[in-house]
Formats: C-alpha cells, sequence, structure tokens
C-alpha cells in the first residue's frame, strides 16, 4: 500500500511538473500534505505556496519559503526553486515511508535535532538500511526495498540536476510494482553509484530558522 500510494503521489506531481498546459512546482510538498479517502487513494493538498511558471523559465526566485525537514538545501542557498526541488522533498516523504520517522527528531540534547535525511544517507553508505526501516516495510520484498531506498537517495541528491525528474520518479516507481520489470529496476536504482556526488553526513544538524517562513510539520502515517 505504501508505494501504491507514493506512486500516485509521484503521477500527481509529474502532471503538475511535465502534462498540465502551465508547470506548476508545489513547494510544500510534505506529508501532511498528502491527503488519503477512505480507499487510501492518495490527494496533494494544500497548494497555498505554489507557483506557477512560464514554459521558457526552469525556476522562480522567491523568499526561501517551507517546512524545516523537508527544504531542498540548493534552494535554501540560492532562493532558486526548480521542480527538482519538489523532488527533494518528495524524497524526504519517501524516507519517512521507510523509516516511520519524522523529518527532524529531538535528541536528548535540547539543542539539537537529528535529520532524518543525514541518517537515511549514513544507513545507505554504511550499508545498514535494513536496520533503520520501519517494522512494517521489513516484510516487504528486499528488491522492491532496496530499489525504493536507492531511488530515494537520488532524489536527496545535493546537486539539484542530478536529481531524477518527477516524471522519472513516477516511472521508476510503476517498474518497482511491476516484478515483469525487475531488470529495469536494478538498472535504474544502481545509476546512483555513478552519479552522486560525495557527501559528508552527520547524524546531526542544526536548526538555524533565520531567513525561513517554517510551517509546523505533521507526519501522516502511510501504512494505516
Amino acid at each position: 500500500m505504501p508505494l501504491r500510494i507514493t506512486s500516485e503521489i509521484a503521477n500527481a506531481l509529474s502532471y503538475l511538473h511535465s502534462a498540465a498546459s502551465v508547470p506548476i512546482y508545489h513547494r510544500d510538498i510534505k506529508s501532511s500534505n498528502i491527503l488519503l479517502d477512505d480507499k487510501y487513494r492518495a490527494k496533494v493538498s494544500d497548494f497555498g505556496t505554489s507557483k506557477s511558471i512560464a514554459l521558457e523559465k526552469t525556476h522562480v526566485t522567491t523568499r526561501v519559503q517551507g517546512t524545516f525537514g523537508y527544504l531542498d538545501p540548493e534552494y535554501f542557498r540560492s532562493s532558486q526553486f526548480t521542480e527538482k526541488s519538489d523532488v527533494y522533498s518528495f524524497g524526504v516523504v519517501l524516507v519517512e515511508v521507510l523509516t516511520g520517522q519524522k523529518p527532524v527528531f529531538s535528541t536528548q540534547s535540547e539543542d539539537e535535532v537529528r535529520s532524518l535525511v543525514a541518517f537515511f544517507l549514513l544507513s545507505m553508505q554504511n550499508d545498514s538500511l535494513f536496520e533503520v526501516l520501519d517494522r512494517t516495510v521489513k516484510d516487504g520484498p528486499k528488491t522492491e526495498i532496496e530499489a525504493f531506498a536507492k531511488l530515494a537517495k537520488r532524489c536527496l541528491n545535493l546537486n539539484g540536476k542530478k536529481r531524477p525528474t518527477m516524471k522519472q520518479v513516477a516511472l521508476e516507481l510503476e517498474w518497482i510494482r511491476s516484478p515483469a520489470e525487475a531488470d529495469a529496476i536494478e538498472q535504474c536504482a544502481d545509476e546512483d553509484s555513478d552519479i552522486d556526488d560525495p557527501i559528508e553526513l552527520s547524524a546531526t544538524a542544526s536548526c538555524s530558522t533565520s531567513g525561513l517562513i517554517l510551517n509546523d510539520s505533521v507526519t501522516l502515517t502511510l501504512d494505516a
């Protein structure tokens, strides 16, 4: 069910980015903006910060807005929001599904919070992914879990140009759902080993809110 839900979200965002008559960047993708109906069909909500983009443009320059933990670091540095910024935020949602954790969570020290993204990427780097998975996910097929995690990692690349488009994300999630496409899954998921930049990871991140408009983050449980 989580795989189907994330696939539906990816298809919706792909439509906004590349199929709508005027491209739209959502700009606040997070689990609390994903609604489920009584049949657990996913709906993307809250377009209050969304921007329509002229066809000839690739980004919009704005005051930095978003929810801490989902915010694209590249957008934070440059104030330029691109379609790949939505991809980064969606990558955080994928990691939430995998781990059952919130994007940021407090440590025993009141002055620090732990970054879920850094925690996840460190687990991938140390080949300890299955140690951080949510218990409801661990029972799934290993091949699907690994492909799902590698896709999430690609979405979280610090270099936005090296992230997949939402159309590619939606397609790969469909591949993961289809056993007949197992070879395609492996080939696409393994591409990250050649394109990822070296990243210095820290399981602890500081929370500076200077210059940010922050919204409260509420994690939606997708395995209901």
